[in-house]
């Protein structure tokens, strides 16, 4: 059997079986996700108000359900078992949503195979590297370009099938790539890391119950729990690109190019290509940093993302002014401007995240507070669909001001904690 030591490009083989199945399963939410909105609203004639508390209520759960998850992973199932009964139930869900009639259940079967899958395919990149590797972050910045190349070709794909052809081909197409996905999982599972579960059942102490936590983890817990209570603002602002900002482009931007209309969904794959261009250079200026004792703390970079998303919103309100000048619908390079600065302030907080997360959490608990994580991306999402019921109430740019105050706020908070986050974190 082959071991979780094969390596290819330097890293454990494992990686690149996770990096393929997040990538499939990416595609099948974001093809999901780029259609949502538009179907509401004009297959099952919801207003934009309640499309947008629907997507936000669905887009929450997504990220409330991996807490559960990440327990059921830690405590009975392993994340192996886990991820398998999480990608099953997705691709039945995407494949239900072919049924206008069973369009809840079908995003209820989303959000429970996410809530299985989602926390315990991230644990598994942090199990293939041992404490304190040095290339736990490089791993964690792979995976993510996993995750935005089927985020890009999903609006691409399952968007242009929806527009074009018809919603359930869009949403059929998201089915097959999470079955894609699954496959690749099962067939690559021997150069996986065992379950933290399977490693716990040796030594007694490593069965501690959490109750059990030393002062120093109870610390660490604390800081990150703060983290990500503040990092949720950052995903209200940034859960937009869906709802609000998908809007925008469908009604409010000319999306022609030489007599041909682009479609409104296409737009959603510009910040996952983004992240292909960045993120070379964002690995690059941080390890020349760090060669220089210069590298910010984890709790620094995700001030820095905050405010870069601030600056986002920024970007549209000269737009916005122009289209409240003429009601001409305004060029798109605007989306484009907004994407690029977007994109660098998720990957100064996404991944390092993801990657903070498995480098401060015990061993026992990690799945569980992956789960944290995502709650806070829960509460963000949630609230993401509350706030943009003001969309069809407030001009445009005021609408975009108060995203980058809320975005710029985030940032606030945390660079006002730095110094306490960075003791608690032992950082």
């Amino acid at each position: 059997m082959s071991s979780t030591q094969d390596t290819l490009w330097g890293h454990p083989k494992g990686l690149y079986v996770l990096f393929f199945t997040e990538m499939w399963e990416r595609f099948s939410y974001y093809g999901m996700r780029a259609l949502l909105v538009f179907y509401m609203v004009k297959q099952m004639m919801f207003s934009h108000a309640d499309a947008s508390r629907i997507y936000g209520l669905y887009t929450g759960l997504v990220y409330f359900t991996p807490f559960f998850g990440g327990l059921l992973a830690d405590r009975i199932l392993g994340q192996r078992r886990s991820v398998i009964l999480g990608g099953a139930l997705m691709a039945l869900g995407h494949f239900v949503m072919v049924f206008e009639s069973l369009f809840y259940p079908a995003l209820a079967l989303l959000v429970l195979g996410n809530g299985a899958f989602k926390p315990n395919i991230s644990t598994q990149v942090g199990n293939l590297y041992a404490h304190g590797d040095a290339r736990r972050d490089q791993a964690f910045s792979i995976f993510y370009v996993g995750i935005n190349l089927g985020a890009f070709m999903a609006p691409l794909i399952c968007g242009t099938l929806g527009e074009i052809y018809g919603w359930h081909y869009g949403f059929g197409a998201a089915g097959v790539g999470m079955l894609a996905g699954l496959c690749i999982y099962l067939w690559g599972r021997r150069w996986l890391a065992p379950d933290n579960l399977d490693r716990q059942a040796g030594p007694a102490e490593e069965t501690t119950a959490p109750a059990g936590l030393d002062g120093n983890e109870g610390r660490r817990i604390l800081g990150l729990a703060v983290i990500c209570t503040v990092v949720m603002l950052f995903w209200i602002a940034f859960e937009q690109q869906g709802n609000t900002i998908a809007m925008w482009a469908d009604a409010d931007t000319d999306r022609h190019i030489l007599g041909w209309e682009v479609p409104a969904t296409w737009f959603q794959s510009l910040n996952p290509m983004f992240i292909f261009l960045f993120t070379p250079l964002i690995t690059t200026f941080w390890a020349w940093q760090a060669r220089s004792k210069r590298e910010p703390s984890s709790p620094a970079k995700m001030a820095i993302g905050c405010f870069l998303l601030a600056a986002a919103f920024l970007v549209l309100v000269p737009s916005a002014d122009e289209f409240a000048a003429d009601g001409v619908p305004v060029s798109m390079l605007w989306l484009v401007g907004f994407n690029a600065v977007l994109t660098l302030g998720e990957l100064f907080l996404s991944p390092v995240g993801l990657s903070l997360v498995t480098k401060l959490a015990p061993a026992r608990m990690v799945s569980m507070l992956m789960g944290v994580w995502f709650m806070a991306q829960f509460a963000g999402n949630y609230l993401a669909g509350y706030v943009g019921r003001f969309w069809d109430l407030w001009p445009a740019e005021h609408f975009f001001l108060l995203a980058a105050g809320i975005a710029g706020l985030a940032g606030i908070i945390i660079l006002t904690l730095l110094k306490p986050l960075k003791r608690a974190m032992g950082s």
